[in-house]
């Protein structure tokens, strides 16, 4: 455990950028317990906090950067791999985005102090095409919150700290055998959690070309559209309404509290989650509320897309809560 101790006292800083970037770019490998730890062993010289600081700072904005620009190149489609390096919920996404939608880039700030948020705002702001600049900006802040303040709380609980330290290098090995036994838990944990949420959300699903082929049939389910409204206004399965519509009161929309019979050919959900996560957390609560045709779409909107079928979007003269909306080419047939 002595080695250990000397290779952080001596490429502490180093050790500080590789975890930071790494993280930031989406490995569950957590930099803040060492910012706090290099900030008390840096404790009694003050004159090396700003260059710790700067060093994870540079970090995090390399890391965001990238997913900025996969999420300016690549869309929806990168969001969805964030989640799988990070082993983090896929509805992370959705919550991600309605947060986003609804601060804007001030929503950098905090962002690196929500587990799985950070990374995605990075690249949802490439996809709404927030400017550079201003990215850069409210990611910097806000990186700048996160690593002073473990360099702070590090510096307050120096001795503290160091102490633990202490204990950990007179276990010698077993202090660090207790080090990656905790690593390892912290693992298993996330990936448990993402597994039990994902059998808890089994149920039979629809594929877009079942949906299509209804549509051609002149056969209309109530499709129903749960991402961020702002979304839905870009683009949208034609015909779809937006499950953001309903009042903040009522857990469902208008709509879709008339009896069943109103929906005679069932309700289609579609999100744009890996596993159809959101997707699938709407239709268990239409099914406790009493609907029992209920299934999402397999894909969501980005699955209809690669079919060649078209999307609709809601021009921005038109009211926020919808309308027939316009058809936006594509290579496939037109449906409206």
């Amino acid at each position: 455990m002595n080695w250990l101790m000397d290779l952080i006292r001596e490429y502490g800083f180093g050790i500080v950028f590789l975890n930071v970037l790494v993280e930031q770019l989406g490995a569950p490998i957590p930099a803040y317990p060492v910012l706090v730890v290099t900030g008390a062993l840096e404790g009694s010289n003050s004159a090396r906090w700003p260059l710790l600081i700067v060093v994870a700072v540079s970090a995090a904005l390399i890391a965001d950067v990238v997913w900025y620009y996969a999420g300016k190149a690549y869309g929806q489609a990168v969001l969805g791999k964030i989640c799988r390096i990070s082993l983090s919920p896929d509805a992370c996404i959705r919550q991600t985005a309605s947060v986003y939608g609804r601060w804007g880039p001030k929503s950098l700030l905090v962002a690196k102090f929500v587990p799985g948020f950070a990374s995605i705002a990075s690249a949802l702001a490439g996809t709404v095409g927030t400017p550079l600049p201003v990215f850069i900006l409210f990611d910097a802040l806000g990186a700048l919150i996160w690593v002073g303040s473990a360099v702070f709380l590090g510096s307050l609980f120096s001795s503290t700290v160091q102490d633990l330290l202490d204990v950990l290098t007179a276990l010698g090995r077993w202090g660090l055998m207790l080090l990656l036994i905790a690593f390892a838990l912290f693992l298993v944990r996330k990936w448990w959690r993402r597994a039990r949420v994902l059998k808890s959300l089994k149920m039979p699903r629809m594929s877009v070309q079942e949906l299509f082929g209804l549509y051609s049939q002149g056969v209309m389910p109530t499709v129903i559209d749960v991402r961020d409204l702002s979304q839905y206004q870009r683009s949208h399965i034609p015909g779809a309404t937006s499950w953001k519509v309903g009042s903040r009161q009522n857990p469902l929309p208008h709509e879709f509290l008339l009896p069943q019979q109103n929906h005679p050919h069932g309700l289609v959900v579609y999100c744009d989650c890996p596993h159809e996560i959101s997707a699938a957390r709407i239709s268990k609560q239409l099914q406790r509320a009493g609907f029992t045709n209920v299934r999402p779409l397999v894909g969501g909107l980005q699955a209809w897309q690669a079919a060649g079928f078209e999307v609709q979007h809601v021009p921005p003269s038109e009211d926020s809560q919808g309308g027939d909306g316009a058809n936006v080419k594509a290579d496939g047939p037109l449906i409206s």
